[in-house]
C-alpha cells in the first residue's frame, strides 16, 4: 500500500512541498540568528545547532511541546552536552505540510522557534500556535 501511494503524483507533489518547506524553514531560521547544521537541508528536517544560544534542545523541546509544538531535541556534530540535554533541536515539516501549510508559514514557524530559542515561555506561544492550526486543520 505504502509504495502504491508514493508512486502518486499527489505523493509526489506533497514530498515536493515537504521539501520545499523544510529549505525555506531552514532559510528563515538562518535569517533570524539561527545556525543550521550544514548550512540547510536536502530533506524533510532541520537540524538546528544551539551552540551559541544559551539554552539547551531540552529546553526547547519542552517548551514546544507545552506549547503544541512538537520538535526533538537533538544532537549535533560534536556535541558538548549529554544525550539528555543537547545542543540542537530537529524540526520536521511533513506534518504542517499535510495540514496544508506552504512557505508563508515556515515564516511563522520560524518567528515562533526563535522566539522559544530566546526564551518565549509557552503560555505566550501557545495562543500563535493554536492560531496557526485553526487555520489549517487535519485533514480528514
Amino acid at each position: 500500500v505504502a509504495f502504491h501511494e508514493a508512486s502518486t503524483d499527489a505523493f509526489k507533489t506533497y514530498q515536493t512541498n515537504v521539501k520545499a518547506n523544510a529549505a525555506h524553514l531552514a532559510k528563515c531560521l538562518a535569517e533570524r540568528g539561527l545556525d543550521i547544521v550544514t548550512g540547510g537541508t536536502d530533506s524533510h528536517l532541520v537540524l538546528v545547532d544551539l551552540r551559541k544560544r544559551d539554552v539547551t534542545g531540552a529546553d526547547v523541546e519542552t517548551t514546544g511541546l507545552a506549547a503544541g509544538i512538537s520538535l526533538n531535541k537533538n544532537m549535533i556534530p560534536g556535541d558538548p552536552r549529554p544525550p539528555r540535554e543537547t545542543s540542537g533541536i530537529r524540526v520536521g515539516t511533513a506534518a504542517v505540510t499535510s495540514r496544508g501549510m506552504g512557505t508563508t508559514e515556515m515564516e511563522t514557524i520560524a518567528d515562533i522557534l526563535v522566539s522559544m530559542v530566546e526564551g518565549a515561555e509557552a503560555a505566550t506561544i501557545r495562543g500563535r500556535v493554536s492560531e496557526l492550526g485553526a487555520a489549517f486543520p487535519l485533514p480528514e
